[in-house]
């Protein structure tokens, strides 16, 4: 029986394929390459090119691979774009999923891993953010991604459907091989951002907002490394396969770092100056967002293993670095 993940061919799929496929799991693949790359897909998947709103191509699929559980990475994730084109998002990830889960119940698979995200949470009431805190996203991004966890909730009460959604922070670093590694057109990531000075590809790295209540004044976010993020998703589908409940789970190194933060330790690793400009403050920013992840380590036996922000941003260097291009367009 093989592991279906949904958007394998972007940036946390890739490398979560890369770990099955290391663990021995057999994996099948669908994206649609909008975002993805089809050059970042281990070679030892088996790879469909289809969109999840495609009905027809779905159930094709399920009916010609023996799918055990489904893990699902396809959705689009960009805030400012999701705020200026809400419809997109919507179609995308909202319709996206109405069309899989229909296909999953048809086919009687019932065990599926949800990328869901930390925006769900909107501002912030505390931090570390737990689980059992308000969500009420403040971009429309969130509002979708909160809205196909609920989704979920009531397709499992109607139909038995077992899912777990994993609210992950800020996704950054890259295969310690350097095989594969973050590509985003465009690029909104910092980590990205900042490695584009050393590598030629801009003059300086722009902060925006030097005073906000943390302690140098710019935005605390939560660091995770992909591959770390990619173990989460595996020890969840073992949860359900094991008849565990449908549930939901924070993310995060639990430690935050500000954006001069980040930018020092990108100094450090690369050895290049960096300079950077302040700029003002951006709409709908929160000062912090620090994640909570006792519970996915209580229940999912969860630990990360990159939780040194110079590892993180070691591995994501050794990746632009050789790869100044990403995928090289393909």
């Amino acid at each position: 029986m093989a592991i279906l993940v949904l958007g394998g061919a972007g940036y946390i799929g890739s490398h979560t394929v890369y770990e099955l496929i290391d663990a021995g799991r057999e994996v099948v693949v669908a994206d649609n390459l909008l975002t993805g790359f089809r050059a970042a897909v281990h070679p030892k998947a088996r790879f469909y090119k289809l969109d999840i709103r495609d009905r027809a191509a779905v159930d094709a699929l399920l009916e010609r691979e023996k799918i055990d559980g489904v893990i699902h990475f396809a959705a689009s994730s960009q805030v400012g774009e999701s705020m200026s084109d809400p419809l997109k998002y919507y179609d995308n990830n909202l319709g996206g999923t109405t069309v899989l889960l229909q296909s999953m119940v048809a086919h009687g698979i019932d065990k599926i891993v949800f990328s869901s995200t930390a925006a769900t949470y909107g501002e912030p009431e505390r931090v570390p953010i737990m689980e059992s805190d308000k969500t009420a996203p403040t971009n429309c991004y969130g509002e979708t991604k909160l809205a196909m966890e609920k989704m979920m909730g009531w397709t499992g009460r109607a139909h038995g459907l077992r899912y777990v959604a994993l609210r992950y922070f800020n996704a950054c670093g890259a295969h310690p091989s350097a095989v594969i590694g973050e590509a985003h057109d465009p690029e909104t990531h910092l980590i990205p951002l900042i490695l584009q000075v050393p590598n030629g590809q801009r003059e300086q790295i722009s902060v925006f907002g030097d005073d906000y209540p943390t302690r140098d004044g710019t935005c605390v976010r939560d660091y995770i490394h992909v591959c770390d993020l990619a173990q989460a998703h595996i020890l969840a589908l073992d949860y359900l396969t094991r008849d565990g409940e449908s549930d939901v789970f924070n993310l995060g190194n639990g430690v935050g770092y500000t954006v001069n933060e980040v930018i020092e330790t990108a100094r450090r690793v690369t050895g290049h100056a960096i300079p950077a400009k302040m700029c003002p403050r951006r709409d709908g920013d929160p000062a912090q967002l620090v994640a909570s992840s006792d519970k996915a380590k209580r229940v999912l036996g969860w630990k990360p293993r990159y939780d040194s922000l110079e590892d993180i941003v070691g591995t994501a260097w050794s990746w632009h670095k050789s790869h100044p291009h990403g995928f090289g367009g393909e």
